[in-house]
């Protein structure tokens, strides 16, 4: 009976572990998929799916995973949740709960790197409570193009 107490303490972390890595796999993709659809259809036509309430980049039911759009002054262009509130807003001075400035570390990582993933706290769309996020961006044309997971 030790062992699958040990084994429990092993397996459940992992475990959880690998659904954040499927997750963080999936957020990666739909960025991809969002710079497939931009050269495609042009930057425009991706602003607009993404801020149609029903359109293939805006949040799911039930899901957390949707695209978001800057600029690089941080102004949001667009966003697959809760559209109204933020479009055409500066968002340069966002802080998350612990002080950071996660929208400057996301730029900057887009600007200096192209791409790569950044760290802060956000509210999550399924319940509105603010969790540990985690945002894969890419540079595309002059904006910034990301998605993230939350890893509670």
């Amino acid at each position: 009976m030790k062992f699958f107490r040990y084994a429990g303490a092993f397996v459940l972390p992992c475990l959880m572990a690998s659904a954040q890595s499927a997750n963080a796999v999936k957020a990666e993709a739909l960025v991809k998929q969002a710079i497939v659809f931009a050269k495609a259809n042009g930057m425009e036509k991706l602003i607009q799916e993404t801020n149609n309430g029903s359109g293939k980049f805006h949040v799911a039911t039930g899901s957390e995973l949707y695209i978001f759009i800057y600029d690089d002054k941080a102004v949001v262009k667009a966003i697959g949740y809760n559209t109204g509130a933020l479009v055409g807003k500066n968002r340069m001075d966002a802080k998350d709960p612990d002080g950071k400035f996660f929208l400057r570390e996301i730029i900057d990582t887009a600007k200096t790197k192209g791409k790569g993933w950044v760290d802060y706290k956000y509210p999550d769309p399924t319940d509105n409570k603010i969790k540990q996020k985690t945002s894969y961006v890419e540079l595309h044309e002059g904006f910034i193009i990301g998605s993230g997971i939350y890893k509670d």
